[in-house]
């Protein structure tokens, strides 16, 4: 579909588990979300596919005073992907942004055992892992997600994302072995926009749905 509004998203993560019907119940499959917004859409795809949810994290490096605009964005595993040509047309120096990584890295630390509680990651060695966020706008979060999650050596990577440009998906294809994108509006204007209600995800709620996931494996 071209253009879609979807009610929240729980709503798009059940109708992105549609697209993604063919890797249902198949033993080998992980579905990874990226907090805080992408793992309540994982959540419903790894229910829906009978899969298990874990997190995984990464957090935009946004311009100093512009935070929107994301000039990188580092993941777990001190990976960090950089968008040279912001860099370049704002003049960010070297310095600044070994700082913002490193001021970012802790904040990935800290997130890490809030969501956790001291659960162990799930082993994606060998795994088919389909890595889930909320929307994408420029791809940089979901770039640097991607390239850190090729070190567990993985059998692939599906990035699988409700909404986002055609173009940021074209791009992602390059990356990843499959790209599964629901709604892909023109113009793109921001990821907001394809939701009714895009409230901001709390870490509570993050903890809260890797927690339900991890008990319903148990009980599995």
């Amino acid at each position: 579909m071209s253009d879609h509004l979807f009610e929240d998203r729980r709503e798009a993560g059940r109708v992105l588990a549609d697209l993604l019907a063919d890797y249902r119940g198949r033993p080998d499959v992980v579905v990874v979300g990226l907090p805080r917004g992408g793992v309540p859409v994982a959540y419903e795809v790894a229910v829906a596919l009978g899969a298990p949810l874990d997190v995984f994290l990464v957090r935009k490096l946004g311009v100093p005073g512009r935070e929107e605009l994301a000039l990188g964005a580092i993941a777990g595993g001190g990976v960090v992907v950089l968008n040279e040509d912001i860099v370049r047309a704002v003049g960010i120096s070297p310095e600044t942004i070994q700082e913002m990584t490193a001021r970012e890295g802790r904040e990935l630390l800290r997130r890490e055992e809030v969501y956790r509680e001291g659960r162990p990651p799930l082993d994606l060695t060998g795994r088919t892992v389909i890595v889930v966020d909320d929307g994408l706008a420029t791809g940089a979060s979901m770039r640097a997600a991607v390239e850190a999650l090729r070190d567990h050596e993985p059998a692939g990577i599906v990035v699988a994302v409700p909404t986002a440009p055609g173009s940021t998906c074209r791009e992602l294809c390059a990356l990843a072995d499959e790209v599964v994108c629901a709604s892909t509006p023109s113009p793109f204007m921001a990821v907001g926009l394809s939701y009714w209600d895009f409230a901001q995800t709390t870490d509570r709620e993050v903890r809260d749905l890797l927690r339900a996931a991890s008990a319903r494996r148990v009980r599995a």
